[in-house]
């Protein structure tokens, strides 16, 4: 027999008999779905019930009414009374009610178990809410949902319920990497992502055959270099196939840790080698002075002197002992570059196939200065790391036209050419280098300084002292300006303290055209370092100075040691945003795009989005356009969605950002949508605007061909 109403039903909850109100609770829960609207009107009746100690079946009045909240909308009192019903309600039970309870009872827990994390006022979590996340933890244990369980274990921030999910899953291996991937692009909070990059070490490190690649690249993002040189040093005592995993470890080491990581795993590493001396030599081969010297922010190492006589020889070691010593010094020499970078240089060498006709024919299309330096620019492009410098050689007169900064620019273009010959980068240079006799060249000068910089960045231990010396003897401004820069480049986020002071020193000066470079240089040098007295020094000067350059310079180096620090910028970035100077507030959305540089995090976009369109500064708009392509730079497909409707922007300024966003971000993607948003704006009546689209064209179309990309 059909019912159609609840009526009757309602009416047994006035009776005063416990079995009656049990009975009715019942068939209420079995037609709430249907008859809700009703059974809403009785709703303070249930609840009475509920509340009632004594009364037996109240988890049914509590699940009854759970329901009828469920349905009226109101989320929160059905989750507080679904929680009140225990074991009734039934997380296995496949409706759309349970489901959306689950969700948002996990919504809630997450939200709690964040607050408590992040804040030193502790809310407490209700026994009953974390039952049923338990629950719910089991339910994808049960049904094999590994994945699930991981993903919801990172939100709940349950590291327990992580390491059980990757540990029961039938491929822990396959886990692990899913995990880590999960890891890198999902959590934003560096400070957590830390920990669990922690565990995941412990995980890899407790495998049947310890998966020691991952687990140091674990290690680089948690910055934990004795650990990395602990795993090198036990592989290289270990069979031949472990010491050459250890090498092959090393190189991947060197393609994605800094310098000063690097230089840290050097310093561990030595310490393990049966004779230090002999790698002394190694590591400081380039260098005039001893290796302490690049070490000089680390307080706690100990100053690098060769150890005291009688030191050990080699011919003294054991067979296991040479072969150590051996392997330790291969290492050295692969974590410091020279083996890559080698390897690197002679590939470039021999598959060099540059079309010179192209540099001929644009060098004879336009005949004016910014194409010329646009040429010979794209010529150092075109012949990167090639060595070739035959198109400069082949039209010295032509080149001979470039004046001023032209003439430094073309001058630094040889380090694009030559980077990473560092052996002979002094020798191949010499010509364009500062000379003792006080030469008045000084835009070639300085060019030949920062060409040192582009041969030797982010592995400059070889050259940074000359570099630095340089700097301190030259007097002509462009001279410093070209020092700066190339000093920035070789010790980049190296944090060496000598190199910064001396910088600062320069920077000092208030002359405008050094202090621009100097600005740019201190930043890189202090590469995602967060140094409070680095930010502190550069923010001063900024707001002290009159220079609109050193300001321009500054604003770029105060992000640049924000670098991949997340939400550990988020003050700095609101006190440049609340700054009245406008360069300022263009460097907080500069450190917007390095500190998340990559992570797709949703919170930096709305607040650059915000910016773009409320800010009363162009430049500054501007530059929150183009720091989404920073941020999207990974996901490149989801940039030109963002940008869109900026692109279609009333203000030019906002569109030639939305170009240059779209250009970083979809970089030697080639990607279709991109390109059709940027076709429209070459023909933009903004000079600049189309100078922007035709700059992001090129770039997305990087190593595209007619087939990969027809337009």
């Amino acid at each position: 027999m059909n019912i159609t109403s609840a009526g009757g039903i309602l009416a047994l909850l006035d009776e005063n008999q416990e079995a009656v109100h049990d009975f009715a609770l019942k068939k209420l829960d079995s037609i709430v779905d249907v008859f809700w609207p009703e059974i809403s009107e009785a709703i303070q009746k249930i609840e009475v019930l509920y509340e009632n100690e004594v009364f037996s079946s109240r988890k049914l009045a509590a699940l009854v009414a759970s329901k009828v909240y469920y349905h009226l909308g109101s989320f929160e009192d059905s989750v507080t009374y679904a929680l009140g019903a225990g074991d009734l309600f039934d997380v296995n039970q496949s409706s759309e009610y349970v489901e959306t309870i689950i969700a948002k009872c996990i919504d809630l827990y997450t939200k709690l178990r964040i607050h408590n994390a992040e804040s030193a006022e502790q809310k407490p979590i209700d026994p009953r809410l974390e039952a049923i996340v338990n629950r719910m933890f089991q339910r994808c244990f049960q049904h094999g949902q590994y994945n699930q369980a991981v993903g919801i274990a990172l939100e709940t921030r349950r590291l327990d319920i992580f390491e059980s999910a990757i540990m029961q899953s039938d491929g822990v291996v396959e886990m692990l990497s899913y995990s880590f991937k999960v890891t890198m692009s999902l959590i934003q909070n560096r400070m957590y992502r830390n920990q669990v990059l922690q565990t995941l070490v412990n995980l890899y490190k407790n495998l049947e055959t310890p998966d020691y690649v991952n687990m140091c690249q674990c290690l680089i993002f948690v910055d934990d270099a004795q650990a990395v040189a602990d795993v090198l040093d036990k592989l290289c005592t270990g069979t031949e196939e472990q010491s050459l995993m250890a090498f092959q470890i090393a190189f991947d080491l060197y393609e994605s840790a800094t310098q000063q990581f690097l230089s840290r795993v050097l310093q561990a590493l030595k310490a393990t080698a049966p004779i230090p001396a002999n790698l002394i030599t190694i590591l400081s081969k380039p260098e005039e002075k001893p290796e302490g010297e690049t070490m000089e922010t680390d307080g706690e190492e100990p100053k690098e002197t060769p150890p005291p006589a009688p030191a050990p020889k080699l011919e003294d070691l054991t067979e296991d002992q040479k072969r150590h010593q051996e392997r330790i010094e291969k290492l050295a020499t692969i974590l410091g570059g020279e083996v890559s970078i080698a390897l690197n240089l002679q590939f470039l060498i021999r598959n060099n196939h540059t079309d010179m006709l192209i540099l001929k024919q644009t060098k004879e299309a336009v005949r004016n200065s910014v194409c010329h330096t646009a040429t010979v620019i794209a010529n150092s492009f075109m012949h990167c790391g090639t060595t070739s410098d035959q198109f400069l050689r082949d039209n010295l007169e032509w080149l001979a036209r470039a004046t001023n900064w032209a003439k430094f620019s073309a001058t630094a273009s040889l380090g694009v050419i030559h980077k990473g010959h560092e052996n002979e980068a002094l020798h191949l240079m010499s010509s364009y280098l500062p000379k003792d006799s006080g030469s008045s060249a000084g835009y070639t000068e300085g060019g030949g300084l920062y060409a040192l910089g582009l041969i030797h960045a982010n592995h400059g231990v070889a050259i940074i002292d000359y570099l630095l010396n340089q700097l301190k003897e030259a007097t002509n401004e462009v001279v410093r300006h070209g020092g700066c820069l190339g000093l920035g480049l070789a010790a980049m986020g190296t944090h060496r303290q000598d190199v910064y002071e001396q910088l600062k020193f320069n920077l000092y000066q208030d002359d405008a055209v050094t202090g621009e470079a100097a600005g740019v240089a201190m930043g890189l040098v202090m590469l995602g370092s967060k140094s409070a007295t680095a930010i502190e020094d550069m923010v001063a000067y900024a707001q002290e100075t009159q220079h609109e350059k050193i300001l321009r310079g500054l604003a770029l180096g105060i992000s640049l040691t924000m670098y991949g620090r997340l939400e550990e910028a988020d003050t700095l970035i609101e006190s440049l945003c609340r700054d009245k100077d406008p360069l300022l507030r263009r460097s907080g959305m500069h450190t917007v795009a390095m500190a998340y540089c990559g992570t797709g995090n949703n919170k930096a976009i709305r607040k650059l989005l915000h910016v773009a369109v409320s800010d009363v500064n162009d430049d500054v708009r501007r530059a929150a356009v183009e720091a989404l392509g920073f941020i999207l730079f990974r996901t490149p497909e989801q940039c030109p969605s963002v940008v869109s409707l900026l692109s279609e922007s009333y203000n030019p300024h906002v569109r030639y950002g939305a170009a240059l966003a779209l250009g970083i971000s979809c970089a030697g993607t080639g990607n279709k949508e991109a390109i059709s948003l940027l076709e429209p704006m070459t023909n933009d009546p903004v000079n600049y605007v189309r100078q922007g689209a035709l700059i992001s064209s090129a770039l997305i179309l990087i190593q595209q061909t007619e087939q990969t990309c027809p337009k």
